[in-house]
């Protein structure tokens, strides 16, 4: 394995992982005559709205509205605002490799039979959620006291395959629900498998019957949510008023959690102060969701940023009310040694570089972080000679789109790809980021509240920091610690 500065080697290489800067492109509609905006009717009467601008949401839980038409029409500056794009926290993972099929064949190796799906889930191992090694039997697991039955936990995202084996009855499909303006419903279709897989960190069932079986969630008797922001639809995108809609949403459906693995990238308030706007309507809408009992968890981001460095504004990582989770993850699970088939001893001993709960060579930092928590990590030179190196990323599932014009087998293929969805097939896969870090403690959530039903936001999260682990970096990347389920469910 090649030691090198990954923190570095990410500032140096940034666009080869997607980093982007908020431009004047990123506004969905900023100006014109059918501009996307918002309206805070704390400024303006709703009476005063003309008849031709439409109404696309309906978000007077916090006194706003989301419109589409001439912005200078409604009342003066300080009644609207652009409705601003968003991304999945810096424009998606920060490393994701594609797997297998759910009825993909097992592979011989030296050790016993093919290496199950669960198997390559080094992040519920290393917390003991369950019986996920190849020898089962012995010691006590988290499941044993508790699997998130009676809760509901929202995720805010791409949408939810919920024909993938290990997710089917998991999602609810009466209260899902389409916040974008396509015309399809909740499910992905065609933005990508990123909801997919942060659906199986919290809830996935390892219900899979193929010769490889599933994978297993952290709260796999919780209830999801699947609340689509983000469109396959060529231009569509996703935009602040979406997600706010769907949050607010969220918390009117009864949700414990909201799952929240968006953004908005390298945002600087002194360049576009707009950004400021929206940081106080996620303000009022943390107030709002706070009072109904709701836990919001957002992914941190993946520029490697420190947060609290001057003209920078981690969007809503850093307002008050938001519980923020950086990434961390091993480098040498699985792969470099000897033991590289020998999946019991892949966390064992000093197999690993780094440990589970290093941080990430990604992950933003600052004291906007409340806990880190599994997101994985990558050795990028190793990555690109070594396939087994995919095994420090996180795995979970996924979902594989066949267009008109065949397979969406291109992982460089723009996410706005023209063409009908001809078919979905469930897949599994590997992917690294604060966005897979964040599901994490929101499966945490759901545990704690099926045990405390009654607790407050306050005290759920309380538990999650004053349980969670000293881990290499401090508070820096970790905020309070690493989420510790295990000293988490006995606590609670």
């Amino acid at each position: 394995m090649v030691r090198h500065d990954r923190r570095t080697f990410l500032r140096l290489t940034g666009t080869a992982l997607g980093a982007a800067t908020l431009g004047a492109g990123t506004a969905a509609g900023a100006t014109g005559e059918n501009s996307r905006f918002l309206i805070d009717l704390r400024e303006v009467s709703r009476s005063a709205i003309p008849s031709d601008v439409e109404i696309i949401h309906d978000i007077s839980q916090i006194d706003l509205l989301a419109a589409r038409g001439d912005a200078s029409s409604v009342g003066d500056a300080a009644a609207t605002t652009p409705d601003i794009r968003v991304y999945q926290h810096d424009t998606g993972p920060a490393v994701e490799r594609s797997g297998p099929s759910t009825n993909g064949k097992s592979r011989s190796h030296n050790h016993d039979k093919g290496i199950d799906n669960s198997e390559y889930q080094w992040d519920k191992r290393v917390q003991n959620v369950g019986d996920l090694t190849d020898k089962p039997g012995g010691g006590k697991f988290i499941h044993d006291t508790t699997k998130g039955a009676g809760t509901r936990v929202a995720v805010v995202d791409t949408g939810v395959y919920d024909a993938h084996p290990d997710l089917a009855g998991v999602v609810n499909d009466e209260l899902s629900e389409n916040f974008t303006t396509d015309s399809y419903d909740w499910r992905p279709n065609g933005a990508g498998d990123h909801g997919t897989h942060v659906a199986g960190t919290i809830a996935a069932m390892n219900s899979n019957r193929g010769p490889d079986g599933g994978v297993l969630g952290t709260a796999p008797e919780t209830e999801i949510v699947a609340h689509r922001v983000f469109s396959g639809v060529e231009g569509e995108g996703a935009s602040t008023g979406d997600t706010v809609a769907a949050i607010a949403a969220a918390a009117d459906k009864g949700c414990d959690a909201a799952n929240f693995s968006v953004g908005y990238i390298n945002s600087n308030p002194e360049k576009y102060p707009g950004l400021l706007e929206i940081k106080a309507i996620y303000a009022r809408l943390m107030d709002y969701v706070r009072s109904k009992g709701m836990v919001f968890v957002n992914s941190a981001g993946n520029g490697s940023l420190d947060m609290d460095a001057e003209n920078t504004l981690s969007l809503p990582t850093e307002v008050e009310g938001v519980f923020g989770v950086a990434a961390t993850g091993p480098i040498g699970c699985g792969w470099g040694g000897k033991h590289s088939d020998n999946e019991a001893k892949w966390l064992t001993g000093n197999r690993l570089e780094d440990p589970t709960d290093s941080p990430a060579f990604y992950t933003n930092y600052g004291s906007a972080v409340d806990v880190s928590a599994a997101g994985g990590d990558a050795d990028l030179d190793a990555l690109d000679r070594i396939p087994e190196a995919q095994r420090d990323l996180v795995y979970s599932t996924t979902v594989t789109y066949t267009y008109e014009d065949g397979p969406d087998d291109d992982e460089d293929e723009p996410v706005n790809r023209p063409g009908e969805i001809v078919d979905r097939e469930a897949s599994y896969g590997w992917k690294a980021g604060t966005s897979m870090a964040a599901p994490q403690v929101t499966g945490a959530v759901a545990l704690v509240r099926s045990l405390r039903p009654d607790a407050s936001v306050e005290e759920v999260e309380s538990l999650i920091q004053e349980t969670a682990s000293s881990a290499p970096g401090g508070e820096t990347y970790h905020g309070a610690g690493h989420l510790d389920l295990k000293r988490l469910v006995k606590r609670a």
